[in-house]
């Protein structure tokens, strides 16, 4: 029996293009290792089961099951069924931030939980393929309206039947026009950020780019993610980091000033923190592993 394709990072792939939405239709690989990336996933079951092993939880899903969560924090698709078909999406920040969902579940999702919804029927799976064709097609306006029917969908969870994994128990938040305003704070400070994370950039900057004061930058902008602003800009590096040392003749002090960070040192203390791991024991573990270098 031949043996199961696994998942590859790359320069081409989610990792090394943190700030690009992109869209998926297809038969899913396993990942022989957890990886990240600093958009939020959409993954819907056409056919078969696929295993999810995440932070702090794992998840079991069939076909006709939908779930979100934020690639931010390391996750690894460990197991699937060989029929196995699945659709979705990784949504760039600043998209996520103009879902309409509940601000518990916003927070929940940002600090790791899996929003999983079973309220699915045979539209989704012709809708996702439909998206993705159109994100493909290289017509702009195509791919606007696949991103607005995408975030309209995910919005209608709000509506059905819905579990967030893991389930501890939370009291519901309501929205307010501060909350709107805020989210709107924090996506154009996501679009800075985005534009701006290979250079130097501090919490000055992030905030002029909303017109509003760096205090008040960073306490909305944890209060929304879960994360810091420190925070988001190293994952946005590390990100990309990740993808860049999966090339042969990838050299860490290069991969350290490529994806902006001022120093070898602060590059790997951000990479063990995240990883667990050292930026050269993470390129050697995915030689070992039998990775193929891009």
């Amino acid at each position: 029996m031949p043996e199961r394709p696994f998942y590859q990072p790359g320069a081409s792939s989610v990792e090394g293009l943190p700030l690009m939405l992109q869209m998926f239709h297809t038969q899913p690989l396993v990942m022989l290792k957890p990886h990240w990336h600093a958009q939020v996933e959409v993954n819907f079951i056409v056919r078969g089961s696929v295993h999810y092993r995440m932070n702090d939880h794992e998840i079991s899903l069939s076909a006709g099951e939908m779930c979100l969560f934020w690639g931010g924090l390391p996750h690894q698709m460990d197991d699937l069924s060989d029929d196995a078909i699945y659709a979705g999406a990784h949504l760039p920040l600043v998209h996520f931030f103009r879902l309409h969902l509940p601000t518990d579940v916003r927070h929940r999702l940002m600090t790791g939980a899996t929003l999983v919804s079973d309220a699915t029927d045979r539209s989704d799976d012709d809708n996702f393929e439909r998206w993705n064709r159109y994100v493909r097609s290289g017509d702009s306006a195509k791919a606007e309206h696949a991103v607005n029917e995408l975030l309209l969908r995910l919005e209608r969870m709000r509506f059905e039947p819905y579990r967030l994994v893991p389930e501890n128990p939370v009291g519901q938040a309501a929205g307010s026009p501060f909350d709107q305003q805020s989210s709107r704070n924090v996506g154009r400070m996501c679009d800075f950020i985005a534009e701006n994370f290979l250079y130097e950039i501090d919490c000055v900057n992030i905030a002029g780019a909303a017109d509003i004061h760096p205090k008040y930058a960073m306490n909305i902008f944890k209060k929304s993610t879960g994360m810091t602003l420190n925070e988001y800009v190293n994952l946005l590096r590390l990100s990309y980091a990740q993808a860049l040392l999966m090339h042969e003749d990838a050299n860490v002090l290069r991969v350290a000033m490529d994806s902006g960070f001022g120093s070898l040192s602060a590059f790997n203390k951000s990479f063990r923190k995240l990883a667990g791991m050292s930026p050269s024991d993470f390129r050697r573990e995915r030689a070992s592993a039998g990775y193929s270098v891009l």
